[in-house]
């Protein structure tokens, strides 16, 4: 190999193994690749940068838009209500949810949809008894194999399209990757419904463990009129850091606070509502000026004065590697939490000084506004509520949903791009008045966006250094003596321990140009090769941190990190199977 081969090898295995250890984020870690292998000339910087200007991540972004459009209008909600049913005791269930998942997936980013579901999930599982976590696995799963059908499926597809371009291959047709992916989630579908209700384990979901604990609860206490707390701030009064206790609510008899900030004055008469361990809250009762409502109870859910929710931490989240105490949760958030759900159990001891975690779900209590402060934020993959309300369907739904019928059609009839109609989706969505110009911006997930034009520019290093070259004779010398159908076992296998390791897009760009270059040195169509790439690298089952919707149902669940190999292998294995199979069969060379 060349120097500038050696020197984007050694660059493209430091971005591996810090996208793997996780300490630094993805999109700090790969534009740092593509800065470096700029720095170092191995490529020129219209290389480095050309994800920039590339048409995959605009339309990924536009696209993003347009589903925030769909998940804040409920327009999926007549939908997705209807799928569970009453009857049947999981495969029914199953099929009823499981199909029409898929279907969404396939034009719609799968995070919002599958957001969406698991409080709807939970909250029939539990009503029924049954165990929600043989139900959010499969849900996940078949949000990642409906993103097989189309190119708008997944992000993926979308990036692999866009450097085919660069590299003189024509883009994707829209339904062009279905010819493969629509047998991958048939097959998938079915093997999922068979199989999740024996092989994946039987366990209690975060709110389930929360509520039979019976070690949290909420009491109202009553400001005694002339009191030592009557006109005093909460503050002033001393509630504001009461330990282990979290003051939700004042109801003040016409009106309700709640976040309660600290210079919120407090009048003789007030009912103040606390969470928090029946420990503490007996020593609250002893507390001069206050006096119990003997209202006492175990979480109430029903209680209007708060709300309740499992907020999912994901790896970009500032709260990884630092406890509740250290980040003053309560007051950056307005919130409490009441526990910590990590593999599979709620955690034991002082909540407040335990490490946050990658996947920790965060039992919350806080005013009924907390979802819409966070859920476009890096710091929750998931936050919802407790009780499983689904979003209401208003009056606007049909504009976006009108809008991505156009965009579908327009694309798939090739009268109109995919870019150029997203981009109006997307605009027109604002213009409507459907989603604010902030919650368009919130909407686009920005560490997605750089990651993917970021690790354009590896790709481009290693084509223009010869190092996807290289590696792609390494790749044939090893598989050669199989045949072609060997040489496109061992890019599959590749791609998909690749993007179990780190993110799909990342992992679907490192492997695309090695895929071009080794079908050129064997028999098999370079497109072909390609698209065998898109879909390996998408095809994450057998871990949380292969695919977001993983993580996002991890907590949920109570799911540990060897749970998803159980149902995971089988779809891994349907996956290299039918690509093997039936790529040189639809793009023979």
């Amino acid at each position: 190999m060349s120097a500038d081969a050696w020197i984007t090898l050694g660059v493209i295995l430091a971005v591996l193994a810090l996208l793997v250890r996780g300490r630094v984020a993805p999109a700090v870690v790969v534009f740092g690749g593509a800065v470096a292998v700029l720095v170092l000339g191995v490529i020129e910087a219209d290389q480095a940068f050309s994800g920039f200007s590339n048409s995959a991540p605009i339309t990924v972004a536009a696209l993003y838009v347009l589903a925030a459009g769909i998940e804040k209008t409920g327009a999926l909600t007549p939908v997705m209500q209807s799928t569970l049913g009453e009857r049947g005791f999981y495969r029914r269930p199953l099929l009823r949810t499981l199909v029409p998942t898929a279907g969404a997936s396939a034009f719609l980013n799968n995070t919002p949809i599958v957001a969406m579901l698991i409080p709807q999930v939970t909250t029939w599982a539990n009503r029924r008894g049954m165990a929600v976590s043989k139900l959010l696995m499969p849900v996940s799963f078949a949000a990642v194999l409906g993103g097989l059908i189309t190119v708008i499926g997944t992000s993926t597809n979308l990036v692999v399209s866009g450097q085919m371009d660069s590299l003189g291959l024509r883009e994707i047709g829209f339904f062009e990757i279905g010819l493969l992916g629509l047998p991958i989630a048939v097959v998938g579908l079915v093997a999922v419904i068979a199989l999740a209700p024996r092989v994946l384990p039987d366990r209690r979901s975060a709110r389930t463990e929360m509520e039979e604990a019976g070690r949290r609860f909420s009491v109202e206490m009553i400001v005694e009129p002339g009191g030592p707390v009557d006109g005093r701030t909460v503050e002033e009064a001393r509630l504001r850091n009461l330990s282990g206790l979290f003051l939700a609510s004042v109801d003040r008899g016409d009106t309700t606070i709640a976040p309660v900030r600290p210079e919120t004055v407090l009048r003789g008469g007030n009912r103040l509502h606390f969470v928090g361990p029946i420990d503490r809250v007996v020593e609250l009762q002893e507390m001069r000026g206050l006096r119990s409502a003997e209202l006492e109870h175990v979480l109430d859910l029903d209680d209007p004065s708060v709300s309740y929710y499992e907020a999912v931490v994901g790896s970009r989240s500032p709260l990884v590697g630092r406890n509740l105490k250290d980040v003053g949760f309560r007051s950056a958030y307005l919130a409490a939490v009441l526990g910590i759900h990590r593999s599979g159990h709620l955690l034991e001891g002082r909540i407040g000084t335990e490490t946050i975690h990658v996947g920790d779900t965060l039992i919350l209590v806080s005013d009924s506004g907390f979802r819409e402060r966070w859920r476009d934020r890096a710091d929750f993959l998931l936050v919802a509520p407790l009780d499983g309300t689904p979003p209401v369907t208003t009056s606007r739904a049909w504009v976006p949903v009108t809008l991505l019928l156009a965009v579908v059609v327009l694309a798939a009839t090739g009268l109109v791009p995919i870019l150029e109609g997203s981009l109006v989706a997307a605009i027109l969505l604002v213009g409507f008045r459907v989603l604010s110009p902030i919650e368009a911006r919130r909407a686009i997930d920005i560490e997605v966006i750089v990651v993917i034009a970021s690790a354009f520019g590896l790709a481009a290093a290693m084509q223009e250094s010869g190092l996807a070259s290289s590696v792609a004779t390494g790749l044939v010398d090893l598989f050669g003596d199989f045949g072609d159908h060997g040489v496109l076992l061992g890019l599959v296998l590749a791609t998909i321990v690749l993007t179990e390791l780190v993110t799909n897009n990342a992992a679907a760009l490192l492997m695309l140009p090695i895929a071009v270059s080794a079908a050129e040195a064997t028999g098999l169509d370079p497109r072909g090769a390609a698209i065998a790439v898109a879909v390996a690298a998408s095809a994450s089952f057998l871990s949380p941190i292969g695919y977001q919707t993983n993580m996002m149902v991890y907590g949920p669940g109570g799911y540990r990190f060897t749970d998803y190999a159980r149902l995971g292998w089988v779809l891994t294995l349907t996956v290299l199977v039918l690509t093997v199979a039936l790529v040189p069969m639809l793009w023979p060379a």
